[in-house]
């Protein structure tokens, strides 16, 4: 029994609707503006930060963006972390609970430093991150700047069409 035969007989009655996830944007307020409303929440000033993160969301390293904007990577990092970007952190989730426990009190800082095997820039940085939270409204005002316009699995799909066959030849 081929494909053909278990598809006998089987039609398609319904169409499916393309979803996708729409970026709305409907303020008024552009991104740079938005920073400004934020400055006191933010480690250098806006025009700097909101530079720093068209450069990130733009494909730039945290050190391409940095330079772009004219600060210090640890503080590229930083603004990229009160804007919601994840992942800024240099530590581990292990490393991580090990800074909290400094953080609390029951580790001295130099102990800490070397279980978490951090340098001292790396340690300073993530000691930054566990006590600073993203500012929400930045937060949720670049969320869709960062959102790839695609992933791995469609870009190799796409890359591979040709040699794909169409599913409906069978329904």
């Amino acid at each position: 029994m081929g494909l053909a035969d278990i598809a006998a007989g089987i039609e398609v009655t319904a169409e499916q609707d393309a979803r996708g996830v729409p970026t709305v944007d409907d303020t008024g307020v552009d991104l740079r503006e938005r920073f400004d409303a934020h400055a006191e929440s933010l480690p250098c000033d806006p025009d700097a930060a909101a530079t720093v993160f068209d450069a990130y969301a733009g494909g730039a390293s945290v050190g391409e963006s940095a330079h772009e904007a004219g600060v210090a990577p640890m503080t590229a990092a930083k603004t990229l972390h009160r804007c919601g970007v994840t992942g800024v952190t240099p530590l581990s989730p292990t490393a991580r609970e090990i800074l909290r426990d400094w953080l609390d009190g029951e580790l001295p800082r130099t102990e800490a430093r070397t279980l978490t095997g951090a340098s001292k820039t790396e340690f300073a940085l993530a000691a930054y991150v566990e006590t600073h939270d993203p500012v929400e409204e930045l937060a949720d005002a670049t969320a869709g700047e960062l959102t790839p316009g695609t992933n791995a699995t469609v870009a190799k799909r796409d890359a591979l069409a040709e040699t794909m066959s169409d599913a409906s030849e069978f329904f």
